[in-house]
């Protein structure tokens, strides 16, 4: 799916993987979209694994440019292909998987930024405003809209900027 797009047929998965029809509906017994919302929630938790160590770890500012340069390196690797967006794409608009599956992936991230925000502001190294919630929403924001960028025109740019202004906002001694 990763390789071909989200259209790929259960005929085409059986094949590559070496499965048999009843070993595939043995584990998806919904079909083809049970399978689709698995490998859409393997993707998530890629798109978390790929930012670590740092973003379990946001303790002190080589951790946060760490996670920066580590999450550009991402989007460079990935370029204009996002493997969620592909594989969502092949789910209905009002498919609640796919939301759960999407909402759980930003509800995480933005629980991993908030705390080291949390973390560096109690140590004075980030702003005391905005609040630590506020200042995770702000730095999702710009990766979101940043990798939108980046897929629709091929550059990094605006994401790398939304990034440094961003955590430059909130620095304690900007």
């Amino acid at each position: 799916m990763r390789r071909n797009g989200g259209g790929v047929s259960l005929d085409e998965i059986r094949g590559v993987t070496g499965t048999s029809k009843s070993q595939l509906f043995h584990y998806f017994p919904d079909g083809r979209e049970q399978l689709v919302l698995a490998v859409a929630r393997h993707e998530a938790d890629q798109v978390l694994a790929d930012q670590q160590p740092y973003l379990d770890e946001l303790t002190s500012w080589p951790a946060w440019y760490g996670w920066r340069d580590t999450l550009l390196d991402h989007y460079r690797r990935q370029g204009r292909q996002c493997p969620m967006r592909v594989l969502l794409e092949q789910l209905s608009p009002e498919d609640e998987g796919a939301r759960q599956v999407q909402t759980e992936l930003l509800e995480t991230w933005h629980g991993k930024l908030a705390a080291g925000v949390r973390h560096m502001q109690q140590q004075g190294l980030m702003r005391p405003a905005p609040d630590a919630d506020r200042a995770a929403a702000g730095l999702l924001a710009a990766v979101q809209g940043g990798a939108v960028h980046m897929i629709v025109t091929g550059r990094l740019d605006a994401l790398e900027a939304a990034l440094d202004l961003t955590l430059g906002q909130l620095r304690a001694d900007a």
